[in-house]
């Protein structure tokens, strides 16, 4: 009789955590560390992830030489009609988080007040990637 008991609780809870999951809210990491092959064609990306499914949670982590796009007055190279604060700005305001890794800071030389202010920052770019996608459940998207 327990064990009756025992496997109808253990199909309502998974029946419910199904449920549950079909309810949550998507959640995925853009990963930028090259801004010159990455962050236009990132951007652009994020952009169309928002169009199609509006709710994402959306946080762009960038390190290395991906953090160049998220500097004060960047534009594209290839394209210098590009400016990049203003395609954050509009991001920024659907609610896309951009976070700058501060071990790149160090290592390049640079300062947070170089940085657009829609910024912020994290101790390393690595280290929040990796607790996104696993102890978040972030989904990873390097474009």
């Amino acid at each position: 009789m327990k064990m009756k008991h025992s496997i109808r609780a253990l199909l309502l809870a998974a029946a419910l955590g199904l449920t549950a999951g079909a309810w949550a809210q998507d959640k995925v990491v853009y990963h930028i560390d090259n801004a010159a092959a990455q962050a236009t064609k990132g951007l652009r990306n994020i952009r169309n992830h928002l169009d199609t499914e509006p709710k994402t949670r959306v946080i762009v982590v960038t390190h290395a030489d991906g953090v160049d796009f998220l500097l004060e007055g960047a534009k594209d190279a290839k394209d210098p009609n590009i400016d990049y604060a203003s395609l954050v700005s509009a991001l920024k305001a659907r609610g896309v988080s951009f976070e700058i890794c501060e071990i790149t800071l160090r290592n390049r030389n640079l300062k947070k007040e170089q940085f657009n202010m829609d910024a912020e920052f994290t101790p390393s770019g690595v280290a929040r990637i990796t607790q996104l996608q696993q102890r978040e459940h972030f989904a990873y998207i390097k474009p």
